[in-house]
């Protein structure tokens, strides 16, 4: 999988970039979703890492 794949929170619509990351939660800019810890929570509404899809 590409490192800059986009990927949705299917909870509210917040969509994550590895080039941006989650400074806030602790993600730095250039993470990849799949280096992200399982215990990452969606900044806008704190759905978990697996309530993600992948859009491509």
């Amino acid at each position: 999988m590409s490192d800059d794949a986009q990927w949705i929170c299917e909870a509210c619509g917040y969509v994550y970039e590895a080039s941006e990351g989650d400074p806030d939660g602790g993600i730095p800019p250039g993470t990849a979703f799949e280096d992200i810890p399982d215990t990452w929570l969606c900044p806008v509404c704190g759905a978990r890492k697996r309530e993600f899809t992948r859009m491509d």
